[in-house]
């Protein structure tokens, strides 16, 4: 029986404005989503301040694209990007990109990307604008992802970041999302529930709770319960 083939993505670094050392959190992370068969990043290489680029390249196959800051001007990194995206978007190879950046520049790139029909996923700081998020189908914070000196030296295997978000937080957008599904039956699938929550919020992330899943953060929040249903599968609901 054939192996179904992952995903191929073409994963575009904003170098100018991503720090090297999260590359392999970075890397470890799209793993999961599919192959990143096509591998750039962006910058004025140059400048003394992206030596650590130079550095990380050769180990994580990164293809380098020099853009001088002061020939076009200081977006000349993004433009090269979002021109190489366009490219690859009309070769019709991938079924989806990996934007890499902190800038809203690229919102309307996310959002053209995604009207051609592929998943664009983001990958950004904490201060990343909410349009660019939402212009991805999920966006990941990079303070969710283990540092590499983190992970090397203090983190258990499995573990997950310190929480940087409030579960009342949580509990909200759980709550939101049971009423916008608005079914007669009180228990409510946890997995098509995080799907609703994550197609309406595409940077909702169970780690920015210090939680490694969906089931974990649902049983510290007391006003639910949950049971086994049919097929094994987990079910929810309200109880307060």
């Amino acid at each position: 029986m054939p192996t179904e083939k992952p995903p191929l993505l073409a994963v575009l670094i904003d170098a100018d404005n991503t720090s090297p050392r999260w590359t392999k959190a970075i890397f470890d992370e799209i793993a999961g989503m599919g192959e990143a068969s096509v591998r750039r990043c962006y910058g004025d290489f140059s400048s003394t301040q992206m030596s650590g680029w130079n550095k990380v390249q050769a180990e994580f196959g990164l293809v380098p694209h020099h853009q001088p800051a002061n020939t076009v001007g200081k977006n000349a990194s993004d433009i090269a990007l979002v021109i190489d995206a366009m490219d690859l978007m009309h070769s019709g190879r991938f079924d989806g990109f990996v934007l890499i950046s902190s800038d809203s520049d690229f919102t309307r790139l996310a959002s053209r990307i995604r009207e051609q029909g592929l998943d664009v996923f983001g990958i950004g700081a904490k201060k990343t604008p909410e349009a660019f998020r939402k212009a991805c189908k999920r966006f990941i914070f990079l303070e969710n992802l283990a540092a590499p000196e983190v992970k090397e030296k203090t983190a258990v295997p499995g573990s997950v970041p310190a929480p940087t978000a409030n579960l009342t937080e949580a509990r909200d957008l759980i709550l939101k999302a049971m009423d916008s599904i608005d079914q007669e039956d009180d228990w409510y699938a946890l997995g098509p529930l995080g799907q609703f929550i994550t197609a309406a919020n595409p940077d909702f992330d169970t780690r920015s709770y210090g939680k490694k899943k969906l089931s974990d953060l649902v049983a510290d929040l007391k006003i639910f319960e949950t049971k086994r249903g049919p097929g094994n599968q987990l079910l929810v609901r309200r109880i307060d």
